[in-house]
């Protein structure tokens, strides 16, 4: 029999949140590759327009959440570390449905990895157990 442990909820979350953001960057990582892509970067464009300070400041904006995610379901208040995780779970499933649409294979294969993933964060904080009352 092998020796097991009882791995921490908040401890999951974190893991999960770490693989989400491995499958962004390996995702976007090889949507560079992709024929004109390197030119549309170049000219000033992306998927949502001009290449504004704006437009680059939000997409940092919605990648920092889960960066930060990794950390704040370690560290937050239960009850908060638990709403946060199934808010932005359910968030980052829905703009990955939102974002594979029309995609090339490879993105629609991390897509629904990340929103696999992004679900279990939901699953893991919703069914996060309460403390006996002993």
């Amino acid at each position: 029999m092998l020796d097991d442990i009882k791995v921490h909820v908040r401890f999951k979350l974190s893991a999960l949140w770490c693989s989400v953001m491995f499958c962004y960057i390996y995702g976007d990582y090889f949507e560079l590759y992709q024929p004109g892509k390197l030119p549309q970067m170049l000219s000033g464009r992306t998927a949502l327009g001009s290449t504004t300070q704006g437009a680059l400041l939000g997409m940092a904006a919605v990648m920092a959440i889960p960066s930060l995610m990794v950390f704040l379901s370690l560290t937050l208040p239960a009850a908060v570390s638990r709403w946060l995780n199934i808010v932005f779970g359910v968030l980052y499933t829905v703009i990955m449905v939102l974002a594979i649409q029309g995609s090339w294979h490879f993105y629609a294969f991390f897509g629904m990895v990340e929103m696999m993933l992004t679900l279990a964060i939901v699953w893991y904080a919703w069914t996060w157990q309460k403390q006996s009352a002993s």
